[in-house]
């Protein structure tokens, strides 16, 4: 089956985004305190309901009131969201250039805050190369849900098994693939080429 189309995550894809870019230093270097904020404080978990359309305001209140001594620090991770977007993968992004120019209808698919993604609209040139754009806190679904990927579809009017998802997460992968779509685990840009290859795809 020809590819037509190719559907992006952002984050970790295309986007450098680490809230280690914070913390760090606020951590004074100690990455063991870090993970452990981020394992038990400020949560992966705690931070996708906000990427699936729950209010960061009200998410950064909750947070503080479990965990008062930890007042400054919860504060930051919204409060200072955007120097954690340290900016843009640039051999992925020539990937996506790439594509562009060979016709392939391009989707993104990213699990973000629509209180944040604007910014990113902003930051990002390469983010007008999109035929569409589906961002999960604005359609209140999450990756890797199934609801998300077949909406994605549906808006877009794709052929699941003519179009590949791109992802850094397995678990997302594994969730396309459940619907029918080609999934790729993204490792490095180097991999994407090489991956795309056996999809016929030659970059």
């Amino acid at each position: 089956m020809k590819i037509e189309t190719i559907i992006f995550d952002l984050g970790g894809v295309l986007v450098d985004w680490n809230p280690e870019y914070v913390y760090l230093n606020e951590f004074n270097g100690d990455r063991k305190k870090m993970q452990w904020f981020f394992d038990n404080i400020c949560t992966s978990s705690w931070n996708e309901e906000q990427d699936g359309g729950y209010p960061m305001a009200d998410a950064t209140e909750e947070r503080i009131n479990l965990f008062p001594k930890y007042k400054k620090l919860i504060k930051m991770f919204y409060g200072r969201w955007e120097e954690m977007l340290k900016g843009e993968i640039g051999e992925t992004v020539e990937i996506l250039h790439k594509l562009k120019r060979k016709k392939f209808k391009l989707i993104a698919l990213t699990n973000w805050s629509a209180e944040t993604f604007p910014v990113a609209v902003k930051k990002f040139k390469f983010l007008k190369l999109f035929d569409g754009i589906v961002v999960s806190g604005k359609v209140k679904m999450l990756k890797p849900f199934p609801e998300i990927y077949n909406y994605t579809l549906k808006k877009y009017g794709l052929i699941a098994n003519k179009s590949i998802f791109i992802d850094d997460r397995i678990s997302n992968v594994d969730g396309a693939i459940k619907c029918g779509i080609n999934g790729i685990q993204f490792v490095s840009p180097k991999n994407l080429i090489i991956a795309l290859k056996k999809y016929g795809i030659k970059i």
